[in-house]
């Protein structure tokens, strides 16, 4: 019998209590209850204290410590988090001796990491060692301490429901560094019998390469992905707090949407460019070679089957899901580009160089825009740059959106006109649109404030209606 490797994000498991009863366990009794090991990511709002607000950029441990003039702040909030720690797990367990097992476990590692920022503190006075250089060592040291948190926690009070639990710690917590990820997850699991106990493994494994240099904070479904891939589990699961369905119901409503029963991995990198990730792309290679199928389910509602994805092609052409997102638009138009190499590369470098997110690009003879996913902030860093390397170019920004019509298969459909008719029709305009030769995704560039009725109006004629347009000819 083989197992599966299940994910839970930090927002679902700060209902770690409804999980435990509907997906953990549930009405499952004896072996029914195993055959499953579960990847859990830290409590939610846990790694934003920890580290920075995902959204707000607020300043965690890491961020004041990164910049700290004075000791007081990091050390503040360090302290924020060990208390916001503490009430969690007194709103999870409810087991005297359990509660006192987890403050003991929260004590220990907030003590540890406080010593360890102490003693890089005290040894990069000396001008031999700069503390630049055991930042990004540090942001894996914290990030580690959200997970193992919420993992030893959920591992309790399984634990006293009766079931078979084990914490499976990745973070290297006073162990070997010196591994690569792959064997820091064979060497946890090496011992572990999937089918008589539940592993409940930390979703931050730590490893030499450091997984936050490549991933930052996408770094639970890396360790998810590798864990299904070396185990050789017949299914990965990752459970979000909702279906994964053809558009965003906030936006067109419970329901008008669809939830989708099957689509393929490349629907899901199409949808992680846009902001609406079901899994890391980097995740998703990793189960693609190792020919593990992924289903999204929703964690309250455990008896849905949820959203298969694997390599199949659609049966017939069709719209799958209307997506979008907020971009700034750089153009870059200079008269003598005409046939002339390097403005392309030099402009990727300044990009690549300020960590900007290419959305999309389109170019003519003598301009070339990206659709960039990102603050105006940094934009205004490119423009310096790529004006001191084209100084007779024309440089703009602007504020726009994307909105995106993406499906396995979308040949025969007339998505690019039938889009644009639907926006025309709810009284909108489009700036520009595209369509690649895959036919998995049709782009339309919006003003900020028409994206969310042109997604309504897309969504209501592709999804919604079913029904194709007739365009009939001049």
């Amino acid at each position: 019998m083989k197992h599966t490797v299940e994910k839970i994000g930090g927002t679902s498991m700060s209902r770690v209590n409804e999980l435990k009863d509907t997906l953990f366990i549930g009405s499952r009794e004896g072996d029914d209850l195993y055959g499953r090991v579960f990847v859990v990511s830290a409590f939610g709002g846990i790694t934003n204290l920890l580290l920075e607000h995902k959204k707000t950029g607020e300043p965690g441990v890491y961020a004041l410590f990164a910049n700290a003039d004075t000791d007081h702040g990091w050390h503040e909030a360090l302290t924020r988090v060990e208390d916001a720690m503490n009430t969690l797990q007194r709103e999870v367990l409810t087991h005297r001796a359990d509660i006192e097992q987890a403050d003991a476990f929260v004590a220990e590692r907030i003590l540890g990491a406080r010593n360890c920022l102490i003693d890089l503190q005290r040894l990069c006075t000396y001008g031999h060692f700069r503390l630049s250089e055991h930042m990004l060592q540090i942001r894996e040291l914290l990030s580690g301490l959200g997970e193992a948190h919420s993992a030893f926690v959920t591992t309790l009070l399984l634990q006293r429901a009766g079931a078979n639990a084990r914490f499976v710690d990745l973070s290297g917590w006073r162990d070997e560094g010196d591994v690569t990820l792959e064997e820091r997850i064979s060497k946890a699991m090496d011992k572990i019998d999937p089918q008589s106990e539940m592993p409940i493994v930390t979703g931050y494994a730590q490893c030499a390469k450091g997984l936050m240099r490549e991933f930052d904070r996408g770094y639970s479904e890396v360790t998810f992905s590798r864990l299904a891939a070396l185990t050789g589990a017949r299914e990965a699961i990752i459970h979000k707090e909702f279906h994964l369905s053809s558009c965003d119901p906030k936006i067109v409503g419970e329901d008008a949407v669809c939830k989708l029963g099957r689509t393929n991995y490349d629907v899901a990198d199409q949808l992680s460019n846009m902001g609406m990730e079901a899994i890391h792309p980097q995740a998703a290679k990793t189960l693609r070679q190792a020919d593990v199928p992924l289903r999204v389910t929703n964690a309250f509602e455990p008896e849905d089957s949820g959203t298969l994805i694997d390599d199949q092609p659609a049966d017939v052409p069709a719209v799958e899901i209307v997506t979008g997102l907020d971009i700034v638009s750089l153009e870059v138009f200079e008269q003598d580009m005409v046939g002339v190499k390097g403005y392309d590369a030099t402009i990727l470098d300044i990009l690549t160089r300020h960590g900007v997110r290419i959305v999309s690009k389109v170019s003519n003879a003598n301009t070339i825009t990206h659709y960039l996913d990102t603050s105006l902030k940094t934009m205004r860093r490119v423009e310096k740059d790529i004006a001191q390397a084209f100084p007779a170019a024309e440089i703009s920004t602007r504020t726009l959106s994307m909105a995106s019509v993406i499906g396995r298969d979308l040949s025969g459909l007339s998505v690019l006109t039938r889009g644009l008719l639907a926006i025309a029709d709810a009284g909108l305009s489009a700036i520009g649109a595209s369509q690649g030769p895959r036919n998995v995704d049709v782009q339309f560039i919006l003003d900020r404030d028409a994206l969310q009725p042109a997604i309504r109006a897309m969504h209501s004629a592709f999804i919604e209606t079913g029904e194709p347009r007739l365009i009939r000819a001049a």
